[in-house]
Order: C-alpha cells, then structure tokens, then sequence
C-alpha cells in the first residue's frame, strides 16, 4: 500500500513539473506568435480599454476619446480636425496611426514605462497607466491664419520660432478629418477608399511630406554661400552678370522676367529676382562650397525627424556648370519641403543658427505631471553671422521695395523671398508660388517668427499666381498672429 502512495505521489509531482515546464514553454516561447497572431483580439481589446491621451494645442485638447460600448471599447475623436490633420495624423483601430498619433504611441496609450507608477504592483496586478498628454510648440492662431490663408487652395505652411526651433504652425491643404477614420466599421472603410483615391491627396502632408522646386526662395541659399565665399563683398556693386546668361557649356540662354538685371548688384537681383545674377553665382561659387551650404541649411539631411520623420529636400550641386546654375536658383534637381524653407528663413533671422525644429514641448501624466521635455535643442551655425545681417537687410528690402510688398506688417520688421518655381513638361505646369519670411515685432528682441509658404493651385491661371501676390499675404497673416500672441515661456 505505501508503495502505491509513492508512486502515485512520484506521478503527481511528474504531471506538475511537467505543468510548469508546458507553462514556461508557453509564457517564455510561444508567447510572442501568440500575441502576433491575427487572430488574437486580446492586444486590440486592452489598447482601446482605456481613453487614449490627448494632445494639446495652446493647453486646449485638440483630441478626445468617445466611449462606444463595444468590445473595443474606446474611439479616437478630434476637434477642429482637418486644421491639425498635418500634426496629429489618425489614430484608426483599422489602419493603425500617424505622425503624432504614431511617433507619441506609448504616451498616448499610457504603454510607456515612464508612465509606470510602482512597477512590481503593476507588474502584479496587469494594470496599465492612463494614457499622457501630448503638449505641443505650436500657436493656434498661427495655425489657424496658416489654414484660412490657404483656404480652398492646394499648399503647405510650416513656421518657425527662430531662437528655439519650435514649431508655431503646420498646415496642409486640402485635408480632411482624421475622426472619419477612427472606428473599424464599413464607414471607415469606404472613408478611407475616399480619401485615398481622390487626386488630390488630402491625406498627403505637403508641410513635410512633399517636395517642390522652392524657385528663386533657394537665392537666399546661393546669397548666403557666395557671400561666405567672399565673392560679393559690397551689395551695391555691379556683378558683372549678363543677361541673358548663357549657360556655360550649353547653347541654352537664362532670361528673367523683368529688367535692369544685367551686371544688376546683389541687392537689386535680390529684390526684384534676377534669375541670371544668381545662376552665374552658383557656378562660380563652385559645387562643393553649394553643396556644403545647402547641407548646412538641412538639404540632404535623411535623420529630421519632428518627432516624426520629414521628407529629405535635396541638392545635388552638380558638377555640370549650366545643371548647377539652374540649380542654384531652385530649379533642376533642387528640391525642398516647406519646413526646410522655413529653418532656411530661421537660420537668416537667427544670426546664422539653425536649431534643429521640434513640434512637441514636453509629455505628461494625466494629471499632468511632466514625464519629458524637449529640452535645448542642437544648434550649428550655418553662415557668418555677418553673413545673417547682410541677407536680413537683403531680405528686409525684398518686402520694403521689391516684390515681397505684401508681407509688410505696420509696427514690425519683415524680411522676405518671394519665388515662383517652374514645373512641368516644358515648364508649361502652373507655377508654384513660395514666399519665405521672418518677423520682428518692434518690442522683440529678436525674430519671432519664420515662414514658408508654397501654394501649387493648379485651378489658376498661369499669370495670376506668384510669390509676392499669392503667397505672401498668407505669410503676412501668420507672422501677425504670432506677432500679436504673447511669447512663449
């Protein structure tokens, strides 16, 4: 008899390490398939559990979560959708997420460990921290003149704070409203067929998304170089460019659309756009000193990332000289998003320092207790700062007396570039109006505010569409809003 009660016991204890060794197995091994599977809802279920974190614009919540009732439980809402469409992307439980709903996921779904309070009871009790929030750079009334100036009109702006590289305004148009792709139902579905068979791709973001020829707003690039390399010393002198250019190499000839261009000083060409000055300058300027400027600006930088990433804007400098010369005054191969345009408007207003941009200021617990903040930003200094001073006089001019008239704001100082850029076969598409600028206000120590503007408006007419008449004035109606906001702390 005791000799069966040993073997049953031996038995007992076999089938529980046997037990244990099939638990681990499953805990420790099988675990990570299982919860990859497709048809696993366990992960789907405690993600939408609990309401997501919100994202704050000005210290308003531009997000929320609605309660459905259902087994995944909680949905994404928006407030004033299509205006901060470009900044917080979509957060779907059937297309996953986007741009700030994506690059602040652990935040905002409360996953992240700093979120943790005491993590062996968590660990315990398998309870997940309530989603933070998401505290953003921008101005809302920035961003608000950026989408009314825009208006039906396809285009971008992005706007910058100089001194630190924040974020005040990120627009693209047309949008849409990220709410309609939040549920998982058939609406959300044929939302999202919608929205991503029509031609006008409003779920592109053109803020930093999207690359254009940036025209003659590239000119404050070649002005910066030629004057680092000495080759103009005074603004006022003849430079010794004829007009038309003749593109070395080619039997092509570079015109311009107005007059008074030939052997024009850099402050003339500058101001009324002398394609022929500045064609002439990236090439004797040379490839590698354009290259190094345009990369010191942000050209070619493959890493930007805001938190989320930005499409590379690109110059290749190359090595043939009529090829350069176009590209020295933004066409050929350059290419650049309305972001990088404005940290090249920044990088003038800011004595010469580029401060890498960033569009979230800190994170929190709900409560609001801050987890992190973004803290001082790189900065490198991308031309002399007497370099700056030159082209902010350049640029002041611009607005003052050349074709960047209507961007002057009474009580402030404006510095601007107006570009009109070629695309096309043939160049025959409707140009691309940009504006660049840079604000003062007459009781600020420094430049608020930098701008770039780019409106495509393939419904206009060829003549009716310019920097100085089309995308100025939104440009204007940025800088005023930040101009007229208190500064930020």
């Amino acid at each position: 008899m005791t000799r069966c009660v040993r073997h049953a016991a031996g038995f007992c204890v076999l089938l529980l390490v046997a037990l244990l060794v099939h638990t681990a197995w499953l805990q420790l091994v099988l675990s990570p398939s299982y919860a990859g599977n497709p048809a696993n809802r366990r992960p789907a279920i405690a993600r939408y559990e609990q309401p997501r974190g919100q994202i704050l614009v000005g210290g308003r919540p531009v997000t929320g979560s609605r309660d459905t009732g259902e087994q995944l439980r909680y949905e994404r809402t928006y407030a004033d959708g299509p205006l901060y469409a470009p900044v917080t992307g979509f957060a779907s439980q059937r297309y996953g997420t986007t741009f700030l709903e994506h690059a602040e996921d652990q935040v905002l779904s409360g996953t992240d460990p700093m979120l943790a309070g005491f993590r062996p009871w968590n660990d315990f009790t398998r309870a997940q921290a309530p989603g933070g929030n998401v505290v953003t750079t921008l101005n809302a009334a920035a961003q608000r003149a950026a989408f009314d100036g825009l208006g039906a009109r396809k285009g971008a702006v992005a706007a910058i704070e100089p001194a630190t590289g924040r974020v005040l305004a990120l627009v693209s148009t047309p949008s849409y409203d990220p709410a309609e792709l939040s549920g998982n139902g058939p609406a959300v579905a044929a939302a999202w067929a919608r929205l991503n068979d029509d031609p006008e791709q409003p779920m592109l973001n053109r803020a930093v998304r999207q690359t254009y020829p940036p025209g003659s707003t590239f000119k404050v690039v070649t002005a910066a170089a030629a004057l680092d390399a000495g080759l103009v010393t005074d603004l006022d002198a003849p430079t010794d460019s004829p007009d038309p250019y003749p593109l070395p190499g080619s039997t092509a000839r570079l015109v311009n659309e107005g007059e008074g261009c030939e052997n024009a000083p850099l402050r003339y060409a500058f101001e009324f756009s002398c394609n022929t000055v500045f064609a002439k300058l990236g090439v004797d300027v040379g490839a590698d000193a354009m290259r190094t400027a345009a990369r010191g600006f942000g050209f070619d930088d493959r890493e930007l990332r805001i938190p989320f990433s930005v499409t590379p804007s690109t110059f290749d400098a190359p090595a043939d000289r009529a090829q350069r010369a176009l590209s020295s005054i933004g066409q050929f191969n350059t290419r650049a998003t309305p972001l990088q345009m404005a940290m090249v408007a920044a990088a003038v207003a800011d004595d010469g320092q580029l401060r890498a941009p960033y569009l979230v200021e800190r994170t929190t617990r709900r409560g609001g207790a801050t987890v992190s903040a973004a803290g001082s930003r790189p900065v490198r200094q991308v031309m002399r700062p007497t370099t700056a001073e030159r082209l902010r006089e350049l640029m002041c001019g611009v607005v003052e007396e050349g074709t960047g008239r209507n961007a002057a704001i009474p009580g402030a100082v404006v510095g601007g570039k107006t570009g009109t850029a070629q695309h096309g076969v043939g160049n025959r598409g409707t140009p691309y109006a940009w504006f660049v600028s840079w604000a003062q206000g007459d009781q600020d120590p420094a430049p608020r505010v930098a701008v770039a503007v780019v409106v495509e408006d393939a419904s206009a007419r060829r003549g009716d569409i310019s920097g100085g008449g089309t995308a100025a004035p939104i440009a204007k109606a940025v800088m005023e809003a930040v101009l007229h906001s208190p500064p930020a702390v």
